[in-house]
C-alpha cells in the first residue's frame, strides 16, 4: 500500500521555528489497529483500504512508525492559563503530521495523540492510555452526532506496551482530527514570548485560515469578535445537552470554536448548576453553570495576548477589545434563552417574558427535585412514560401552563414537539456506560459493548432500537464519580 494516504500541505511551517519543534514519534513495539473511523476517514477523502492493509502500512503510519508520505512532524508550542496561572507548555505527548487538504478543498489537522515525549513534554512520557484514547474517541465521536463542534478521532492503535499513571495500563495512540489546534494560549505564547511582527503575522494567518471572510482592517479585532461568536455557539450548545469539559483552561480553547480535549470531561445526570466531575476541580472553576463566565474569561485573556496589535495605544486598545468582549453577555443570553426555549418548544419568534418565566420555574423545578437533565426534556415532549417526580401535581401542571403558552401563540404541541426533537437527544454518553464500555475493552479486549455504544451516539436522535438501555440515569446517581486528566 502506497504510504500517500493523505494529501498533506503545509501552512504552518511557514510561520517559523519560533512557533514549533520538529520532531519525530518514538516508535512502539507492537503496533495494532484497535478502531477504526471508515466514515470520517470517507469524509476526508482518504486513501485508506483496511481490509487490504495487509502489509500493516497504515497500523504502521497511525503508530508513528512510519511516516506517511508529505508528513513533516511537528509539536506545537503554545502557553495559556490553567486554572487561572498563566504557564509555558506545547505539545507534550502529541505530534502533529501535517494539514490535510480534503477533496472539498477543507484544511485538516492531522495528529497523533500519545506517539512519544517531545521538547515540551515537562518529563512526562508522552504516551497515552488505552482507556484515556478510549474515552476521547467515543465521546468526540458522540459530540459530532449531538451537532456539536468537535475534534474528531480518526483510529486508535494500541502499542504492545505498557503506560504507568495512577496504576499501569495498556497504551494507545490516537489519531485526531481538527480544524486546527491554534488555541487562545497559542496567542499567549507568542505575546509573551515572540515579537509584535510574530504576534501580527500569526493573527493574520490564523484569520486568513479560519475566518477569510472577516474584515481585515484591524485584524486583531476581527480575530477577537469571531472567535467571540463561535465560543458563544459552543458553550451554548454544551449547556443544551449538559456536557461540563472539566478542564477550560486558555490552552483548550479551540479558535475554531472546536471542542476538545477530553479528558476529564463528563455529562450531568441529575440537573445541578454546580456540578463538578473533574478530579482536578477542587473549587468548582469549571463547574457546569461557570461555563460561560469561563468562556467571556478565557476570551478576555485573548484579547490581553491582542493588544499590541490592536492599537498602539494602550488605553485605545483596552478600550477596543472591551467594546468586543462586552458584546458577550448579551449575545449569550440570547442565545442560551433561544436554545432553552426551542428545548421546551418555542421557536425564536415565540420567545416572550412568560416563556422565559416557565423555563425558569422548569430548572428550579428540576435542581430542588435532582431531575435528570436529559429525560426531563424528553417527559416534555413526550418520549417517556410518566413516573415518579414526572407525575407529581407541579410537572402535570407546568405541562398544562406550557401546552395553553404555545396555544396562545398559535402553535400547537404537535409542532413543539418536532422543534425538540432537534434540540434532545434520546441518549447521551452516559458516566456510567462510558466507565463500563471502557472497561470492558480495557480488561477484555472485547469491542462489542463498546461499539454498540458508539453507534447509538453517533445518531443520538433516532428512536432506534436498543437504545432504552441507555437511557436510564444510574440507579445511585454519580455518587463520587470523578474523571481524571490522561497525563
Amino acid at each position: 500500500m502506497s504510504s500517500a494516504i493523505f494529501n498533506f500541505n503545509a501552512s504552518y511551517q511557514s510561520l517559523g521555528n519560533s512557533f514549533f519543534e520538529w520532531v519525530k514519534p518514538t516508535p512502539v513495539q507492537a503496533p495494532h489497529l484497535l478502531l477504526f473511523n471508515n466514515s470520517l476517514s470517507k469524509e476526508l477523502g482518504l486513501t485508506l483500504n483496511i481490509a487490504n492493509d495487509k502489509d500493516g502500512s497504515v497500523e504502521q503510519i497511525l503508530s508513528g512508525n512510519k511516516l506517511a508520505e508529505g508528513s513533516q512532524p511537528m509539536a506545537q508550542a503554545y502557553a495559556g492559563h490553567q486554572f487561572g496561572y498563566f504557564t509555558m507548555l506545547g505539545d507534550g505527548r502529541a505530534i502533529l503530521l501535517g494539514e490535510h487538504i480534503s477533496p472539498g478543498q477543507q484544511r485538516f489537522d492531522i495528529q497523533l495523540k500519545g506517539s512519544g515525549p517531545t521538547p515540551y513534554s515537562r518529563r512526562g512520557d508522552g504516551r497515552a492510555t488505552l482507556k484515556a484514547m478510549l474515552r476521547e474517541y467515543l465521546i468526540s465521536e458522540a459530540m459530532h452526532g449531538l451537532g456539536i463542534p468537535t475534534s474528531r478521532s480518526l483510529a486508535i492503535v494500541t502499542t504492545g506496551e505498557k503506560v504507568y499513571r495512577e496504576e499501569i495500563q495498556d497504551g494507545a495512540v490516537l489519531t485526531r482530527v481538527m480544524q486546527s489546534h491554534i488555541r487562545v494560549g497559542s496567542f499567549e505564547y507568542v505575546n509573551h514570548y515572540l515579537t509584535k511582527e510574530d504576534l501580527n503575522t500569526y493573527t493574520k494567518y490564523t484569520l486568513a485560515r479560519h475566518y477569510p471572510s472577516a474584515a481585515v482592517e484591524n485584524p486583531a479585532l476581527s480575530l477577537l469578535k469571531e472567535v467571540l461568536i463561535q465560543q458563544v455557539h459552543l458553550i451554548v450548545n454544551w449547556m443544551r445537552v449538559g456536557f461540563i469539559h472539566g478542564v477550560m483552561n486558555t490552552d483548550n480553547m479551540s479558535i475554531a470554536g472546536e471542542t476538545f480535549d477530553y479528558g476529564p470531561c463528563a455529562f450531568m445526570n441529575r440537573y445541578d448548576p454546580s456540578k463538578v466531575f473533574s478530579s482536578i476541580d477542587t473549587n468548582g472553576r469549571y463547574a457546569f453553570a461557570n461555563q460561560p463566565g469561563i468562556a467571556h474569561w478565557n476570551l478576555s485573556c485573548l484579547a490581553n495576548a491582542l493588544l499590541p496589535i490592536i492599537h498602539d495605544n494602550q488605553e485605545q486598545a483596552v478600550e477596543l477589545a472591551k467594546e468586543i468582549l462586552n458584546l458577550f453577555p448579551d449575545l449569550y443570553t440570547q442565545s442560551y434563552t433561544a436554545m432553552m426555549a426551542a428545548k421546551i418548544g418555542f421557536p425564536k419568534n415565540q420567545l416572550s417574558d412568560e416563556v422565559v418565566e416557565l423555563i425558569k420555574e422548569l430548572l428550579n423545578w428540576m435542581k430542588e427535585n435532582q431531575a435528570d437533565y436529559t429525560n426531563t426534556f424528553l417527559q416534555i415532549q413526550s418520549v417517556l412514560f410518566p413516573e415518579g417526580i414526572y407525575a407529581g401535581s407541579f410537572f402535570t401542571d407546568w405541562l398544562k401552563k406550557r401546552e395553553a403558552l404555545l396555544n396562545k401563540q398559535g402553535s400547537s404541541v404537535a409542532q413543539a414537539k418536532e422543534l425538540m426533537q432537534s434540540q434532545n437527544p434520546l441518549v447521551i454518553p452516559r458516566n456510567h456506560w462510558v466507565e463500563k464500555v471502557l472497561d470492558s475493552v480495557a480488561l477484555t479486549g472485547d469491542l462489542t459493548s463498546f461499539n454498540a455504544f458508539l453507534k447509538v451516539l453517533q445518531t443520538p436522535y433516532q428512536p432506534i432500537t436498543g437504545i432504552e438501555i441507555y437511557q436510564a440515569p444510574p440507579e445511585n446517581g454519580d455518587g463520587f464519580y470523578a474523571t481524571y486528566c490522561g497525563t
